[in-house]
């Protein structure tokens, strides 16, 4: 068992959305998840830290970003896309080798892991979105253990993986 981690944030936390189990997770491997309508991109760490970032390449254009090269520049952990090869810090998003090009960044997400279950922290324009979706729920006029159980099964939009 691994102690709780948390990776900083670009957006105030709202709410706490499980995306998968810290197993699910293959040491310096991206994986994505969707979280509401975005594309989020898991790093697990040898330390066992887990880090958010958008899957979304800013130089392409193109969700990738999870299947880029995990590395480091000195403590900094990164990951460069696979695409163009832009090198972006794990921690924060923040593009430390644009290779000749304007710098964009990543956005990133905070990061829990309680227990064996990973966490990304949501704010509330996102929170909003989630709500959204459950109240699609409510309109297929289920009753309250039907929805319940819909609810745990689906998830919110932020705990299902991307495909």
């Amino acid at each position: 068992m691994t102690a709780p981690s948390v990776a900083p944030a670009t957006l105030a936390t709202a709410r706490w959305l499980a995306v998968c189990r810290l197993d699910d997770l293959v040491p310096e491997r991206g994986a994505a998840a969707l979280v509401g309508d975005e594309q989020v991109a898991l790093f697990r760490l040898v330390d066992d830290r887990v880090l958010a970032v958008a899957q979304l390449d800013p130089f392409s254009g193109a969700h990738v970003i999870s299947r880029g090269i995990v590395g480091s520049r000195g403590a900094v952990p990164t990951v460069a896309s696979p695409m163009y090869k832009q090198v972006f810090d794990l921690r924060t998003g923040q593009c430390v080798e644009p290779l000749g090009r304007e710098p964009l960044d990543l956005r990133t997400w905070p990061v829990r892991v309680e227990g064996e279950v990973v966490m990304i922290g949501v704010g509330p324009a996102l929170e909003a979105d989630l709500d959204d979706d459950l109240d699609d729920l409510d309109a297929l006029d289920l009753d309250a253990a039907d929805r319940d159980s819909a609810a745990d099964r689906a998830g919110p939009a932020g705990d299902r993986a991307a495909p």
